[in-house]
């Protein structure tokens, strides 16, 4: 995200051509309706902070390789929340800077999921490909969306987003059919992040509502429940028996992790508003 005005360069355009970027969305004029406007609210949010956890791994990871890998992946899911929170914030007149850091934790609409801790690499390696399979069905169906806008969006964020589907496979993989402690701490971030899977296929009114637009989430949960079985079989993994947790995030009900990671994203945008460079 910039701290300035949407428009300005920056340095997350990396797309050549043609390809969608938040600033070609804004400069084409065109203005989400309010109801659309709260469904892209709901899928940037998710990936805004998704991409704030993940950038937490850049000098941290396990590997200088897994350092590039995870920069690259948090950099391209901002690229999705920095699309999706434009298109939203033309709806309220509000750049995608005030959408993202001049809200309060409650305002925010993302899903729990994205706002648990990192905690170790297995944790991570789990989350990110639960989120990973999940955002490729998503993006997958919403390619056909009735909103020629989120199409686009879909568009673009499907063929990155299967990169990063490969990438949560390939070390789920690895760890769990690694050594006992790779796959001790690969079944301990699943135990860790499951919970949190309901979540994502809950629907709401506002599916109702954008018929033809939005994707419904419960038809989400068969297709990705089919690949998340498939890659814990394959890496000898066990899906978690455990309870699910009550869900909120979405109505602006949120984790106490989701208050932290917000106090740090946005300080310096706080500090020093309307801030160019």
């Amino acid at each position: 995200m910039s701290m300035g005005s949407v428009g300005q360069d920056s340095a997350t355009i990396i797309s050549a051509g043609s390809a969608l970027t938040a600033e070609k969305l804004l400069d084409s004029g065109v203005t989400a309706p309010e109801r659309t406007a709260e469904y892209a609210l709901r899928l940037g949010d998710d990936a805004l902070i998704l991409a704030q956890r993940l950038s937490w791994w850049i000098s941290r990871a396990p590997e200088i390789e897994e350092d590039i890998a995870l920069g690259n992946i948090a950099l391209d899911t901002l690229g999705h929340a920095r699309m999706l929170l434009t298109y939203a914030g033309t709806a309220w007149d509000r750049s995608e800077d005030d959408l993202a850091y001049f809200r309060t934790e409650e305002e925010f609409r993302c899903a729990q999921i994205v706002e648990v801790d990192n905690g170790d690499f297995g944790r991570t390696v789990a989350k990110n490909l639960i989120m990973s399979a999940y955002f490729y069905e998503l993006y997958s169906r919403l390619v056909d969306s009735a909103d020629e806008t989120l199409a686009a969006i879909a568009a673009k964020a499907v063929k990155e987003v299967d990169y990063h589907l490969d990438h949560a496979v390939q070390w789920t993989l690895r760890l769990g059919i690694g050594t006992e402690e790779s796959a001790g701490r690969m079944r301990a971030g699943l135990r860790d992040v499951w919970p949190y899977l309901d979540e994502l296929f809950e629907d709401e009114p506002l599916h109702d509502d954008l018929e033809g637009i939005a994707v419904r989430p419960s038809t989400l949960r068969a297709p990705v429940m089919e690949r998340l079985e498939v890659v814990l079989a394959e890496a000898e993994l066990e899906v978690p028996e455990v309870k699910q947790a009550r869900t909120g995030g979405r109505r602006g009900e949120h984790r106490e992790a989701l208050g932290f990671l917000l106090a740090e994203m946005q300080s310096l945008a706080r500090q020093h508003p309307g801030a160019t460079w």
